[in-house]
């Protein structure tokens, strides 16, 4: 018996998720900066996986609906092109990165680029499908 889900029943992504993503896109900077990381990357990309497949199957549809779209695919594009032009760059002015300390820099910097980038394309993704996330409502004041 398949499972329909209603719009009402789509919920955004938790910025754990992301957090996970950013962590993949700083994957070359820790692997460069500690060479024990890509186990630590591994374990990572298993939870990442099995917390997919089971906490966030009810939100497939955003999933895929985020997938789909160009605006994902122009991210992942744009990161890949933000990595190799900081390297290209720094390069070209004598000032390549070889230390642990610069890459790990480097690597906080792209996760945070790829969780700020990929929260704001959830939003826009709910805003294309005619959602609006739930928004956390304010404490009634105190009548005095």
């Amino acid at each position: 018996m398949s499972e329909t889900l209603k719009d009402s029943d789509i919920k955004p992504l938790p910025i754990w998720f992301f957090a996970f993503e950013g962590t993949m896109g700083a994957a070359y900077d820790l692997l460069k900066a500690w060479d024990g990381a890509w186990m630590v990357l591994a374990a990572l990309g298993a939870v990442n996986v099995l917390v997919g497949l089971t906490v966030l199957r009810r939100r497939k549809k955003l999933i895929k609906a985020m997938l789909k779209n160009n605006r994902t695919r122009k991210i992942f594009f744009a990161l890949i092109g933000l990595r190799l032009g900081v390297h290209v760059v720094l390069g070209a002015i004598g000032a390549e990165i070889h230390s642990a300390p610069a890459h790990l820099a480097l690597g906080l910097t792209m996760a945070a680029i790829t969780m700020g980038l990929l929260w704001f394309d959830q939003r826009v993704t709910f805003r294309a499908l005619g959602l609006t996330a739930p928004r956390p409502q304010a404490a009634p004041l105190p009548v005095a």
